[in-house]
């Protein structure tokens, strides 16, 4: 697998593989997100995601939308916790179509306060919507719970009475803050010669200034583990267990996927699966997450269940965790952890859209991409001590918080 990569004189990098695909995937990944907000700008980061198809200089709303959907194209963008993502999916021969409009959108862009009005209206939406969904919203607020007082706890979305007090300038404050050009990675997945791509890049990117984010990035620090309790009216219970945990480039990071992947993976064989909805059917939805972020990272645990089965499905998550942390993994146990996780890794590699959006961030993170190759390497040289060691610093009870909807 061949990722080959240039940087720009103004800083942008391109990121770019290869591939004969009729479609190609092609995103600029900013390094900004909404922890990069102050406090009275919460929602500000995807707030811009949303406004930013909303006019240019040359372009009305209709005409950027229009732009790639007319040739069959799909256009998208995201905001994280720590970064914004502009990309588009389209036949191949139309690359050039793409980064007009893209460059369009990041340089040209105008906000006009009448679209800002009506967007503000959809996003209040969006973050209604949420609140209609307890298994997703209880994810956001577990955040609030580990991350409390820090902008890593903060709602991507905002909230309804920031959104209603944003005004171009508080946008125009926030890219000038946050969109650098050393910050920003062009990404691509498809079928054009890279000597191309660069020229592309240069035409309608090479043109703005060079520049460098100053502010730095709030330190995350002081957990206290902590239990909370909401009563909503809702048919079932959800929870979230866990706490804080290593950061991207931490070298125990690759011991705690293959933990978590055994844990509560996708696998329908994971160990929560296996003893809570296939043993006991306490529950129809059980499942571990781990995220990492560029100086912290976030363990959870997360389940559904009736209000009656809290406390038998609690007993069954600490007793799994237990097992990880006191046992030590046989070799043929972890050969076939390490095979699962091997496989899921390839089968999320054939989905080029995937591979792009997460090339670019992979550029911002360590300022390069690991081959599938890379990738397995690290996970075959894990051992059953650093799982061990892993465990106990991660899956601690003594670490973990827990956010719980009942039911009234």
């Amino acid at each position: 697998m061949t990722y080959l990569s240039h940087r720009l004189p103004n800083g942008i990098r391109i990121i770019h593989k290869p591939t004969d695909a009729l479609v190609a995937h092609c995103g600029l990944t900013i390094n900004a997100g909404s922890r990069d907000e102050e406090l009275n700008e919460q929602g500000l980061a995807h707030f811009i995601e949303h406004v930013i198809f909303k006019g240019t200089q040359k372009r009305r709303a209709h005409h950027i939308l229009s732009h790639m959907e007319n040739v069959g194209g799909e256009l998208n963008a995201y905001t994280t916790k720590e970064d914004t993502c502009i990309h588009a999916s389209f036949m191949h021969n139309y690359y050039q179509r793409w980064f007009d409009l893209l460059s369009d959108l990041l340089f040209n862009s105008v906000f006009p306060e009448r679209e800002l009005e009506k967007e503000k209206d959809i996003i209040i939406d969006e973050i209604n919507s949420y609140k209609d969904n307890p298994g997703e919203q209880i994810f956001d607020d577990f955040d609030g719970v580990v991350f409390d007082g820090h902008p890593l706890g903060r709602n991507i979305l905002g909230t309804p009475k920031n959104l209603k007090t944003f005004r171009r300038e508080h946008i125009a404050s926030f890219i000038s803050r946050n969109y650098a050009t050393e910050e920003m990675v062009i990404c691509s997945v498809g079928r054009i010669p890279f000597s191309e791509l660069i020229r592309l890049a240069e035409k309608y990117f090479g043109h703005a200034p060079h520049s460098s984010r100053d502010n730095l990035r709030q330190a995350y620090n002081g957990f206290v583990p902590k239990e909370k309790v909401v009563k909503r009216r809702n048919h079932q219970a959800h929870c979230v267990l866990g706490g804080p945990a290593y950061k991207a480039d931490d070298p125990r990071k690759t011991a705690l996927i293959l933990l978590n992947n055994m844990l509560g993976g996708p696998g329908l064989n994971s160990r929560l699966n296996m003893a809570v909805r296939e043993k006991h059917g306490f529950c129809y939805n059980i499942e571990s997450h781990y995220l990492p972020y560029s100086d912290s990272g976030i363990f959870s645990i997360y389940f559904g269940t009736d209000a009656d089965y809290i406390d038998k499905t609690l007993s069954l998550i600490r007793k799994e965790l237990s097992r990880f942390r006191n046992d030590h993994l046989g070799l043929l146990q972890l050969k076939r952890a390490k095979q699962q996780l091997i496989g899921q890794v390839a089968i999320s590699f054939e989905s080029n859209l995937a591979e792009m959006l997460s090339m670019g961030k992979s550029i911002l993170l360590y300022d390069k991409v690991d081959s599938i190759e890379e990738i397995n390497q690290k996970i075959e040289t894990v051992s059953a001590a650093e799982l061990l060691q892993a465990a106990n610093e991660v899956f601690d009870p003594r670490h973990l918080s827990m956010l719980t909807f009942k039911p009234r």
